[in-house]
């Protein structure tokens, strides 16, 4: 079950999650969701759950400039960070948002778009059915879920890392909520149960590097809400950290170090 502290992106977070978490796992899906929209021409888009803007300037990059975009997200500090991005000034319109009850009137959007965040949503399917009510007839809603952990190799290996710290209570955002919601049947059961007609689903697999393997220790450790975990249990973000990053070098290597990732890629119209 997703618990309040999941939604909790404050703090040092953001800028940690968008300079490290950010490149390493989030901008070569976001480049792929945006070529995805981009095929479907649309005049207007309304992205959900946009964070620090990594889908939203991959959008502005790819999409026409006549395109209208309305980033939203449930973190204002999330969002404060994204309009720092020179690329998306004047380009973005940015709305502080709940995904389960959009401020936007119906039959608004050419298209609705989300990277990463449907696994936030406290109840998915209203999520959907926010997004198909803001969409104009014909539109599309497009999005993206994480795979199991298990597919996902670094986060795999940072969470049982910090299950040796904390071995009675472990730390378990990164399990819980972002790779929480994989089955594939689920999501398409889901997304029909909010009133679309098609669904499709694309599982997508890439390649994550890292320089060494300390940017991804720190990156999953004190760019998430992971961090909050950590604090509320009274441990050491700098032992985590360090435990973190012996885990990975032992797996990867002590340099340069590359790791599989996965996700699930969702088109739903009707």
């Amino acid at each position: 079950m997703i618990q309040a502290s999941d939604k909790v992106f404050a703090g040092s977070i953001p800028e940690l999650y968008d300079t490290l978490l950010v490149p390493l796992i989030f901008e070569v899906y976001a480049r792929d969701l945006a070529a995805r929209v981009a095929r479907f021409t649309p005049a207007s888009v309304l992205e959900i759950a946009a964070g620090t803007g990594a889908l939203t300037s991959a959008l502005v990059s790819q999409l026409s400039a006549h395109c209208s975009i309305v980033a939203s997200d449930l973190n204002q500090p999330m969002l404060d960070r994204a309009a720092t991005k020179p690329e998306l000034q004047g380009r973005v319109t940015f709305r502080q948002a709940d995904a389960l009850a959009l401020p936007f009137d119906d039959s608004r959007f050419d298209l609705v778009v989300c990277q990463f965040g449907a696994m936030f949503f406290p109840d998915r399917i209203e999520g959907y059915r926010q997004a198909r009510r803001v969409l104009k007839p014909g539109g599309r809603f497009v999005f993206n879920v994480w795979d199991k952990i298990g597919s996902n190799e670094f986060t795999d290996v940072v969470v049982q890392s910090l299950a040796t710290i904390f071995p009675e209570d472990p730390p378990a955002f990164l399990a819980r909520t972002p790779h929480g919601y994989h089955d594939v049947e689920r999501i398409h059961a889901d997304v029909k149960s909010a009133g679309f007609a098609e669904v499709s689903i694309a599982t997508v697999g890439h390649v994550s590097k890292a320089p060494s393997p300390r940017e991804p220790a720190i990156a999953f450790v004190q760019g998430t809400p992971t961090r909050n975990e950590i604090d509320a249990r009274g441990g050491s973000l700098e032992q985590a950290t360090d435990v973190a990053t012996a885990a990975l070098a032992a797996r990867f290597g002590h340099g340069a170090i590359e790791g599989g990732i996965r996700a699930h890629v969702i088109t739903a119209s009707g």
